[in-house]
């Protein structure tokens, strides 16, 4: 693939994930960020515009910027929060090639709680063991690299990130990879809250089971890629369009 096509192609994909979290119930209206380093280019990154409905964004209005934040390609404007919280991350973490930030509903709730954590208590839970970090503070909106990094620093390595108060990044290689673990981490939450509100206490699996799960799970990694391309295909059928120019 050269790397034009790859450069298309991560569009492509970045607005699949956009679309359906969108679908999922993922987004909240204009608000949070889907970014991707460039193929081939670490210096630039590809993100959503500012004040386009995710379900209603094509591969054409995916916006590349500069370290800067300043606009390379594209034909709408980004959302100042946004690059000061992916452009630092993908920065200062060169594993996040991926970086997704959403207010999902069921992984927030589990912020907005004291102590607040995903706990291994479902087998999709299980997915997320020793790969989840907690940034405790709540510090107002991200409007400087000081608390980018800051959130960068929180992150520490690991895929996710929980924002007190606020909602969750998810970081990966690929697209499909990150948006896999979004969608499934927003299930585990799911079944979490409403297990809470039964008022009866969680049945939490020994570490030994989770550890034997988690390694089992990362050996489907071919199952992430199914996931994904049947996520284009309903597209496909469902929004004629969606590829083209918006």
């Amino acid at each position: 693939m050269s790397n034009t096509d790859a450069i298309a192609q991560a569009r492509t994909d970045l607005t699949t994930a956009l679309r359906w979290a969108s679908r999922h119930g993922l987004s909240e209206g204009v608000c949070n960020h889907f970014s991707m380093v460039v193929p081939g280019r670490d210096d630039r990154f590809l993100i959503n515009p500012q004040g386009l409905h995710w379900s209603e964004i094509t591969p054409a209005d995916i916006v590349m910027t500069d370290v800067e934040g300043r606009i390379i390609e594209g034909r709408h404007p980004v959302e100042p929060t946004a690059f000061y919280i992916h452009g630092r991350v993908h920065l200062g973490n060169p594993g996040a090639r991926v970086v997704l930030h959403t207010h999902m509903p069921y992984t927030t709730a589990l912020t907005t709680i004291a102590a607040g954590r995903v706990e291994m208590c479902t087998q999709n839970a299980f997915r997320y063991h020793d790969r989840v970090a907690y940034d405790e503070t709540y510090n107002g909106l991200v409007l400087d690299n000081e608390e980018g990094d800051r959130l960068c620093r929180a992150m520490a390595g690991k895929d996710v990130l929980m924002l007190r108060n606020h909602g969750v990044i998810v970081a990966g290689k690929t697209v499909a990879q990150a948006y896999d673990d979004l969608y499934y981490l927003e299930r585990a939450c799911m079944v979490q809250v409403l297990a809470m509100q039964t008022g009866r206490p969680l049945e939490i699996i020994p570490t030994q089971i989770i550890e034997r799960t988690a390694r089992q799970m990362r050996g489907e990694s071919q199952q992430v890629d199914l996931h994904f391309a049947a996520l284009q295909r309903l597209l496909d059928r469902d929004e004629p369009g969606w590829r083209g120019v918006g």
